[in-house]
């Protein structure tokens, strides 16, 4: 009876530790993200309570933008003129975005990403996690 009940909890810890798919992760990129912490290599953190700017992610097909955002009052943006454009590929049942300026290169890989989460592995082994913005409410 107990190896049975064994089986049955290693069962479902393997199905519930299943990785989110890459095609999964694209669709629920495109948003208004708030950073909340950056976690180092090392294994610091360090945790943002308030920012000023958000990150803008737009995708459409293979090809996206990320631009600065300043949250208003009144529930509009300010956003920057200055844009990243970057294209998304799925190599090795991951996530990528390559990025290109005309100063430099680089590549991020979506590690999760749901509608209210978002979590991106940079070049520098930083793991910058998210969540999705949402506006202001001073009703509470």
């Amino acid at each position: 009876m107990n190896r049975i009940f064994l089986i049955l909890i290693v069962s479902t810890l393997v199905v519930s530790c299943k990785q989110q798919s890459p095609e999964e992760q694209l669709k629920n990129l495109s948003g208004y993200w708030e950073i909340k912490s950056v976690e180092f290599p090392n294994g610091e953190e360090k945790n943002y309570s308030i920012s000023t700017t958000i990150d803008y992610i737009q995708i459409e097909d293979t090809v996206g933008i990320r631009k600065k955002a300043q949250p208003q009052l009144d529930g509009t943006f300010k956003v920057s003129e200055n844009t990243e454009t970057f294209t998304t590929k799925i190599e090795e049942d991951s996530l990528h975005l390559y990025y290109s300026t005309p100063y430099d290169n680089w590549k991020e890989t979506v590690l999760y990403a749901k509608d209210s989460t978002l979590h991106i592995l940079n070049k520098d082994k930083n793991i910058y996690k998210y969540k999705k913005f949402s506006t202001f409410n001073f009703n509470d």
